[in-house]
């Protein structure tokens, strides 16, 4: 490798750049406040009769120093301006603390009685912050907003995601009761889509304290001045820190695989490899596997501790190997008790090597003592690009936690060709002859370039100067004119008095006046002129909800559109699942997947048909994911949008996942199968654990028919049965009495036994029933038997059963393709579905649905009640398929 400290070319790692036999102990200054340490009183038991500072700072440094920590010089620096009433900029590294000052300002506004907002980018770092201000403050004192859940919205200390402080200060301007703000990873402010939720604060809150917190915010001087002036309070710029542990920075032109093993030889793991996909991470760990990681002793002990965790995924089983190995996997498309188990087997200090993305995994927890990036690219949505060096810094700054380690490594490697050359560099010494007669590979086709120059740069580069992304949208101009007053004033302000160039704010204006004339034109705003000839008022003719565009803002769409809905048509509880999916955020890699079958199958079909080339690929364009209720859902989103104009700044996206599951009868495990999305399963998991909270919350009770019911509750018992996490945080966030269990263990709690739901797990039998109904429709006699060739029912055993049924019901005069067995929502009602409930085992009887309407032919089975509680699936053994009686 090359030390880019000094610049000079070495062959491994020096190991002095750390200690093998650090302590470990310790727990690292960023993440001091969550750490798992003794039971301690609560903060707020400190808290002073009265507002002193010099007590407040006393009372805190002494419940830090309980608590095993003792501040750093730039923490008590930051604490001190914070408790004197100061705003202040931390721009430190990480591992110098941040997350301590912040728990310091929480507590100094705690006890001047003043309420504080913590705010991060994205819900799982809001509710993890929520979960560790609870044990700090006590969850009397702790609320949470974040768009999908409400927890103690009245509570003095709310965290809540950017966007739901920038909408509530839109709101009530000034007169927020909003007396400090904590704003965590505000570099975000630079982010093109959703910097205005960090822009928006610092303008509209003149009274509010503000603590700006990220190690990569650049020059902050700029900004420091116009706080000061908007708040008329002093800021303090905490920036310039040296980290308490120091940063090795080297350049490796050896194979990965030989950077890894010269980095476990002189004891500098754990290593997180770096890569900028999901798939690339997993791909580098199974190739790890080919090095030995990990010792036996350590292997017998992960194999020890995660002896009792449910793999029930086909990642999960892939995982599993590769953690007994020592080697993690840790990216955001993980299923969210995998991702724990990653980071919990890392702390104890058992996973040596993780693979993961460039994110490296939003808000992970665990000891990185060397970062290794893959490359200094990335894709970024719309080009491949160089690293930044805001992102370089936010990568690298990972490595070398205080607490664990006594210095950080930073390890970029080579691109494969410049590594490859090298190789045969070396390989021919000193020989001239062998040197000339070297052929040097070359960046393939479409490489940006990089290199040694370009780590140089970004290892001594200071992020860059933060740039302002303002917008204005239609909800934002409802929520300036629902604060009354001088509107006019209000919107001019806020767009012309921020910290845009002037052809931005000219823009910003020309804009918000379009808005202001759609919504007259609407009739939701209306002007009244002054008699006396002075300012007109401006003001709403209709009344918002409290939470609007807070939570769910296309929530009064749907609402809107169940109205219309007839409960009365079979396909009703579909139906209203397909309006609430449009109303949810794409999951894309299922999208994708669905929109590629459909074009194979679309393919197949048409060659089949003899289409030309050139027509199938015009035809192609046109197929899409499946859109169920699109026209109709186009149709009323634009006659809803004359009258309601904000509705507009958001876009209605039909879509069919959980219908789609459904519909197709399909496992969890199934449907990650069927698409091919095992690096995605995380995300679908998650996607479906938010349409199970929407269809909860949104759907009105009296529109939900008991089929519908039943529907709903089988999404919640799927998800839960998958991975309980999701639901569990859920429910401790909703009944805090709610015990997830043992945090201290890596497997977590089992989830509550799937026949205990008895409503849920008669819709799993049912679509376990009808999946063979569907298969048999099909006559896909191999399909059936992969299914029940363990019951007795391989594919012959299926076709030597169906044979009577289509021999009696198949149309032998007609030329129509289609099936005598019915698979529509008919075929799939309740009604068609026998259950005798007898003890541990259910008899059930599914009955076809026939051209005739006779019913007399079916399938029977039986369900192991204890087995189906084990797997987390309903267990179905085919007993008997045929006629009733015969």
């Amino acid at each position: 490798m090359t030390d880019a400290e000094p610049a000079d070319d070495t062959t491994s790692v020096p190991a002095s750049a750390t200690d093998p036999a650090n302590d470990r102990a310790a727990d690292s200054a960023d993440d001091q406040a969550a750490a798992s340490v003794p039971p301690a009183p609560t903060l707020t038991a400190r808290l002073p009769d009265s507002y002193d500072p010099d007590v407040v700072f006393e009372r805190f440094e002494e419940w830090a120093g309980g608590r095993g920590l003792s501040l750093y010089p730039a923490q008590e620096e930051a604490v001190l301006e914070i408790v004197t009433g100061a705003n202040v900029i931390l721009s430190t590294p990480t591992g110098t603390g941040k997350s301590l000052v912040a728990i310091g300002a929480h507590f100094a506004a705690l006890a001047e009685g003043k309420r504080s907002y913590y705010t991060a980018p994205i819900k799982a770092l809001v509710s993890e912050k929520f979960f560790a201000l609870v044990e700090i403050f006590g969850a009397e004192n702790v609320g949470m907003v974040t768009g999908d859940s409400s927890v103690n919205g009245d509570a003095p200390i709310i965290c809540c995601t950017a966007e739901i402080l920038a909408n509530l200060a839109l709101r009530q301007g000034d007169a927020a009761d909003v007396g400090q703000v904590v704003m965590d990873e505000f570099h975000f402010y630079s982010d093109p889509d959703r910097g205005w939720a960090w822009q928006v604060p610092l303008l509209t809150l003149p009274k509010a304290q503000f603590l700006l917190m990220s190690a990569t915010l650049g020059d902050v001087e700029w900004l420091a001045k116009d706080l000061t002036a908007r708040t008329g309070r002093p800021t303090a710029t905490v920036t310039g820190v040296e980290r308490p542990v120091p940063l090795h920075y080297y350049y490796a032109k050896t194979p990965v695989h030989e950077t890894v093993e010269d980095l476990l030889q002189t004891g500098q793991s754990p290593i997180y490899i770096v890569h900028f996909s999901q798939l690339a991470a997993l791909e580098r760990a199974q190739a790890m596997t080919s090095i030995k990681v990990v010792t036996r002793e350590q292997r017998d002990a992960i194999a020890e501790l995660i002896g009792g965790f449910r793999f029930t995924t086909s990642f999960g089983k892939t995982l599993s190997r590769l953690i007994r190995s020592g080697i993690g996997v840790h990216h955001a498309g993980m299923l969210p008790k995998y991702r724990r188990l990653v980071e919990q087997l890392a702390q104890k200090g058992l996973l040596r090597v993780i693979c993961g993305t460039d994110t490296l995994g939003v808000g992970i927890n665990v000891p990185i003592r060397t970062v290794l990036l893959t490359a200094l690219t990335k894709y970024d949505g719309q080009r491949m690009r160089q690293l930044n060096a805001r992102e370089f810094h936010q990568i690298a700054g990972r490595a070398g936690r205080a607490g664990y380690d006594t210095a950080g490594t930073v390890v970029v490697q080579a691109p494969e060709h410049e590594t490859e050359n090298a190789k045969a560099i070396a390989k021919a010494g000193d020989d001239p002859k062998k040197i000339r007669k070297i052929v040097r590979k070359k960046a393939p086709d479409g490489f940006v370039s990089w290199g040694e120059p370009s780590f140089q740069r970004l290892m001594t580069a200071e992020p860059e100067t933060l740039t302002a992304s303002m917008q204005i949208t239609h909800a934002m101009m409802l929520n300036l004119i629902g604060q009354g007053g001088d509107v006019f004033t209000t919107v001019r302000t806020l767009l012309e008095d921020n910290h845009e160039p002037r052809a931005k704010q000219l823009a910003l204006l020309r804009q918000a006046l379009s808005i202001y004339r759609s919504l007259r034109t609407a009739e939701i705003v209306e002007q009244i002129e002054s008699p006396d000839g002075g300012r007109a008022t401006i003001r709403l003719t209709v009344d918002l909800q409290p939470n609007f565009a807070l939570n769910q803002p296309l929530s009064p769409f749907a609402l809107a559109v169940f109205d219309v809905l007839d409960p009365e048509n079979e396909n009703y509880a579909l139906d209203t699942i397909s309006v609430l999916e449009a109303t949810l955020d794409d999951p894309r890699p299922v999208l994708s997947a669905q929109q590629f079958m459909a074009r194979g199958e679309a393919v197949a079909q048409m060659k089949a048909d003899g289409i030309e080339y050139d027509e199938r690929m015009e035809i192609l364009e046109g197929i899409t994911h499946p859109k169920p209720l699109e026209e109709m859902l186009d149709a009323m989103f634009e006659t809803y949008s004359a009258t309601q104009p904000w509705i507009g700044d958001f876009e209605l996206r039909p879509k069919s996942v959980v219908r789609d599951m459904y519909e197709r009868a399909m496992t969890f495990g199934d449907f990650i199968s069927f698409y091919k999305l095992a690096r995605s399963e995380g995300l679908v998991l998650r996607y479906l654990s938010d349409a199970f909270r929407a269809a909860r919350q949104t759907i009105p009770d009296e529109a939900k028919t008991d089929e519908l019911r039943d529907l709903i509750e089988w999404l919640g018992e799927l998800v839960r049965q998958v991975d309980s996490s999701l639901l569990d945080e859920w429910e401790e966030l909703i009944h805090p009495s709610f015990d997830p269990g043992d945090p201290d263990s890596v497997v977590p709690p089992a989830p509550k036994r799937l026949t205990n739901n008895v409503r849920a797990f008669r819709v799993l039998v049912r679509n376990e029933m009808f999946r063979r109904v569907q298969l048999a429709a099909r006559e896909d006699y191999e399909g059936l038997g992969e299914l029940d060739a363990a019951s007795g029912f391989d594919a012959d055993a299926w076709r030597d059963a169906l044979d009577g049924f289509f021999a009696e019901y198949e149309d032998t005069e007609s030329s129509r393709p289609l099936s005598p067995i019915g698979t529509d929502a008919a075929a799939r009602s309740a009604s068609l579905l026998l259950v005798d409930e007898q003890p541990g085992t259910w008899v059930v009887r599914q009955i076809l649905a026939d051209p005739a309407g006779d019913h007399d032919w079916g399938i029977s089975a039986t369900v192991d009640l204890a087995e189906s509680d084990e797997q987390g699936v309903a267990v179905v053994r085919i007993d008997r398929v045929g006629q009733l009686g015969a």
